[in-house]
């Protein structure tokens, strides 16, 4: 079935990711091959950008980085909000950071900041104006859930603050795991994973895209020359495996329980 995403997002909710890339042509070619995308010309203001597209529908965003700009590539979770600049006072005063933003993404797309939490962890802001996000989520090549991966889930506060979640401990998910909820609705997550955080990268967000069959997605990943990172595994969830494309960027598979 088809799952529409809302037109109108609740600010704090996850409603964007998007990866910078050292050769964006390459990294067309595997995730339109692994999801299916199309890409059309998004935002240049940093680069070479360009939106995916399932079922005519925009799903996520992929940049190329300038040669010169050696950073780690990942995915990147954005969180909607309806004033991007009132939201970059609140983390900042919050003991976050800022550092890009805020600022108009394109002329009338919408506005933009990129965020650390006091963790570390990288995420976005976006004040949708004609693109709200995602337009279709939920379905086999799309995002489906977004997760805060930590040390521990005392920097759930920090969320709570900036974007007024609840938060609802999760046992079946783990001995550290949050939900954060909007409007009595489950939104994402935060893992606190304690010693088992690896150095690098650290605190950071992952995206989940929904697949049909985990297994078979995992094999994909590799035999286009990504590489599974932890093999799939059932949870009260669904089907979870971690696998990174070419180019080392993390990111889950999820298979969800009918």
């Amino acid at each position: 079935m088809t799952t529409e995403a809302t037109t109108r997002r609740t600010p704090g909710a996850p409603c964007w990711v998007s990866l910078m890339v050292h050769d964006l042509a390459a990294t067309e070619q595997f995730y339109g091959a692994l999801f299916g995308w199309e890409f059309k010309p998004g935002p240049q203001h940093f680069g070479p950008y360009v939106r995916a597209y399932l079922q005519g529908r925009e799903v996520a965003g992929i940049g190329e980085l300038a040669p010169e700009r050696q950073l780690r590539v990942a995915w990147t979770t954005y969180l909607a909000s309806d004033d991007a600049d009132a939201a970059a006072e609140q983390i900042r005063g919050c003991g976050g950071t800022v550092a890009v933003g805020p600022l108009d993404a394109d002329d009338e797309a919408g506005r933009m900041a990129i965020a650390s939490d006091p963790e570390g962890a990288v995420f976005g802001l976006w004040q949708g104006k004609e693109m709200v996000g995602a337009a279709l989520v939920g379905v086999p090549g799309t995002p489906v859930w977004n997760e805060l991966v930590t040390r521990g889930t005392d920097v759930a506060a920090f969320y709570r603050s900036v974007f007024g979640y609840e938060t609802h401990l999760e046992p079946a998910a783990g001995d550290d795991y949050l939900t954060l909820h909007l409007k009595d609705r489950p939104v994402a997550g935060v893992h606190g994973a304690g010693d088992a955080l690896p150095r690098e990268p650290g605190p950071h967000w992952v995206t989940y895209f929904a697949t049909a069959d985990t297994d078979a997605a995992v094999r994909r990943v590799v035999e286009l020359g990504g590489q599974e990172v932890r093999a799939a595994r059932d949870t009260p969830y669904g089907r979870v495996a971690m696998v990174a494309d070419p180019e080392g960027a993390e990111f889950a598979l999820l298979q969800q329980n009918e």
